[in-house]
């Protein structure tokens, strides 16, 4: 019995030693090639972010390219590792290719958010840093990958929206700023055009709000009981509602001090009494 456990145990270290013996150069050369590819992928992925950013391409762009190409670099470092143990990748490529065939039914949705989200990257509709609205979500896009776009509002919220929900909707750019939509009712015995200029000296008062393109001041509408002026201006997305609230109270307080009356809604009742009632 002992001889016997002292055979299969020189078996397994006479084994042991003919696989050193046969493949331990392509085990150490395999892996020294897969150490190198790594470093080379990286380093390749460094340049190319480097001559994007020299030659100012879009930040998700450079990325995508850039990530693209580290890719490459593995996978030509790998089919050449494989290749030291003699191994023939045609029947991967074909299993990968079945695999894929089969899968694709299953992932459906992740893999329509990936072919949205290149389609994105390369026709660019928006870039980092612009403000959308689309899906009935607004905000300012902070990483745009292949799988869903990342927004964020005022309120530091952030938004993830897959983007097989962006391609093919309604979208609206606004690229750094979003505008302003306000309306403010003067009584009909007041100027127009002093409330006009008014609410006009009062949007040039504000760093926020922008120049380009102007302010636009003027009577919106003849309500029941006011004339009603609207205006409307630009300001950064990231302090929308933060110089909105400071602007309306500016102007309630400017159309104030110039004497402008702010009515308050009413109506006239005219009461008829017929012959004969009291």
């Amino acid at each position: 019995m002992m001889e016997e456990e002292l055979t299969s145990i020189q078996k397994l270290i006479d084994t042991a030693i003919e696989f050193c013996v046969n493949y331990s150069f392509q085990v150490i050369g395999a892996i020294i090639i897969l150490i190198l590819g790594v470093v080379a992928s990286n380093w390749v992925a460094r340049i190319l972010l480097s001559l994007f950013e020299k030659k100012k391409l879009d930040i998700t762009l450079s990325k995508f390219l850039a990530g693209a190409a580290k890719i490459l670099v593995l996978v030509f470092v790998i089919l050449i590792a494989l290749g030291k143990f003699g191994i023939t990748i045609a029947p991967f490529i074909a299993a990968l290719g079945a695999l894929a065939f089969g899968a694709s039914f299953a992932l459906q949705g992740p893999l329509s958010n990936y072919g949205a989200g290149l389609t994105i990257i390369l026709t660019r509709p928006f870039v980092v840093g612009n403000t959308i609205t689309v899906a009935g979500v607004s905000g300012v896009v902070e990483e745009v990958k292949l799988a869903c776009t990342i927004l964020t509002n005022e309120d530091g919220v952030k938004i993830t929206i897959p983007n097989k929900h962006i391609v093919g909707e309604i979208l609206h750019n606004s690229r750094e700023n979003k505008i302003v939509e306000s309306v403010i009712g003067i009584s009909y015995e007041s100027d127009p055009e002093k409330a006009v200029e008014q609410v006009r000296q009062i949007l040039g008062k504000f760093e926020e709000v922008q120049q380009t393109p102007r302010p636009q001041v003027g009577i919106q509408e003849f309500a029941d009981s006011s004339i009603n002026i609207g205006y409307r201006y630009w300001v950064p997305t990231a302090k929308y509602f933060q110089v909105s609230y400071k602007v309306n109270s500016a102007v309630y307080k400017a159309l104030q001090e110039a004497g402008i009356n702010i009515p308050f809604p009413q109506r006239d009742v005219h009461i008829i009494s017929k012959p004969g009632q009291t």
